[in-house]
């Protein structure tokens, strides 16, 4: 091991960004990342997959020395005086943090159009979107400048690219991993995620950011299985759903056909696949777009002008506070903040957020009923269409419905990866694995089954 993979991703960083088409897929470099390199090959005791690895990291998650700006023009600049835990247990491993990734400002997005710091490109079709909140992430694995990225996840911000780029993205169970240093969008629903070129890369980093953190409340003290050493196990009798409800009539026919034929490779493995039902999906985006709303109303309350990011001089108290958020947020971010600020206030309260979480509970119901009855893992696609072009969604309820097949696995907080299966039109096509809370094992065995059965991708 030594720092040739460092300096080769830099290499490549470099040719993503030349010229007038460069991808847009990184926001900051770490420039003592070589260094880092040869200082971890030469450590003792240190080993393992990560060993000197460069991983990208999406720009909400908290670094020392290299910003944090969440894609928005209100963090312009702003280096964190702590970093995440995420990011102190991959440089435990070994890895080195070598870029953060452009991402959709604060998270709230599907196509990475969002960032104040401008578009990023797919890495095989540049005149289309990447997918998002996590599209910087997902491009970099996709376009081999990183085996291994992190990113985040809020209703399918790491899966959804992960299926536009053709990469590997795992959300895991809700309390898995470590929050802590993760700028908050919705806190119910926030997690890090991971993106692989390749299950066994995606195991390999899950393993390493998982488990108990006392600085993280909601983090479960729950034993850590092998996550790599799991996915190698058999997929004979595994039984797995098919959720009626994930299969549309109006459901893109080439990504139907990705599906069937990776449902035919299950049973050809020996899995058995049985139809099921989850009667409260059609609710999934209403109730995520009155959750997730209502929590970032709260959450970016704090970026005000007075304690970090950008300030906006004004004059009086309440004028600063208006026109360094109206200066510092963008379009997506003011709607979101706006409508949540809107179902938590007086008259609205009950009307909409405490009625969008007794939906979520049922949604939530809907999956440990299906686990309960002796399925081990669901099988349904990732997306309801592949990348599309660049400006082509205008309407923000067309783009929230990208979300319509990852949402309730954060609304029910279980875990899911989404891992390619071909290609349509040229375009990949990702297939999405949930499994029941804290059953990422049983989760990856069936992923690495697919990966392997279908060529998905190269190691």
């Amino acid at each position: 091991m030594s720092a040739d993979a460092v300096r080769a991703a830099f290499a490549r960083a470099r040719e993503m960004k030349a010229g007038p088409d460069g991808l847009n897929i990184v926001l900051a470099e770490n420039s003592d990342a070589e260094r880092e390199a040869g200082a971890m090959t030469a450590a003792e005791g240190l080993g393992g997959p990560l060993l000197a690895q460069p991983i990208a990291v999406k720009d909400n998650i908290a670094t020392l020395d290299i910003p944090t700006t969440c894609g928005s023009r209100i963090l312009e600049g702003y280096v964190s005086p702590y970093e995440a835990t995420v990011i102190a247990r991959l440089r435990a491993a070994g890895a080195v943090i070598a870029f953060k990734t452009n991402m959709d400002e604060f998270a709230m997005g599907s196509s990475t159009e969002n960032s104040a710091f401008g578009t990023v490109h797919h890495p095989l079709d540049p005149s289309r979107v990447p997918g998002g909140s996590s599209g910087g992430s997902a491009a970099a694995v996709a376009a081999g400048m990183v085996r291994i990225a992190l990113g985040s996840e809020t209703g399918g911000s790491v899966r959804q690219p992960a299926a536009f780029c053709g990469v590997v993205g795992v959300k895991p169970t809700y309390g898995r991993v470590s929050r802590y240093g993760l700028v908050a969008f919705a806190s119910s629903l926030d997690q890090v995620g991971v993106l692989g070129r390749t299950v066994d890369d995606a195991a390999a980093a899950l393993g390493v950011i998982a488990g108990r953190d006392p600085l993280d409340s909601t983090s479960v003290d729950i034993p850590v299985p092998d996550y790599r050493a799991a996915s190698r196990r058999s997929v004979r009798g595994l039984v797995i759903g098919r959720p009626r409800e994930y299969f549309p009539e109006r459901l893109d026919p080439g990504i139907r056909a990705r599906c069937d034929a990776a449902i035919d490779a299950f049973r050809s493995a020996g899995a058995i696949v049985r139809d099921v039902s989850l009667p409260h999906t059609d609710y999934a985006v209403p109730v995520y777009y009155i959750i997730a709303p209502a929590e970032a109303s709260s959450n970016l309350a704090r970026f005000d002008g007075v304690r970090y990011g950008l300030r906006v001089t004004g004059s009086g108290l309440s004028a600063m506070y208006d026109a360094t958020r109206s200066r510092g947020f963008g379009p997506e971010v003011t709607r979101r903040i706006l409508l949540g600020t809107y179902v938590l206030s007086a008259g609205y309260y009950d009307a909409y957020y405490r009625r969008a979480q007794r939906v979520r509970a049922l949604i939530e119901q809907d999956f440990r009923s299906v686990f309960a009855s002796g399925v081990d893992v669901l099988f349904t696609p990732t997306t309801p269409t592949t990348a599309f072009k660049i400006g082509a969604v205008s309407d923000p309820y067309e783009m929230y419905l990208n979300d319509i097949f990852t949402a309730t696995a954060n609304l029910a907080g279980v875990p899911a990866v989404s891992v390619p299966i071909g290609s349509s039109q040229g375009l990949p096509v990702g297939g999405q694995l949930i499994a029941p809370h804290f059953g990422e094992a049983t989760m990856f065995a069936a992923a690495y089954a697919l990966e392997g059965s279908l060529g998905s991708a190269s190691a």
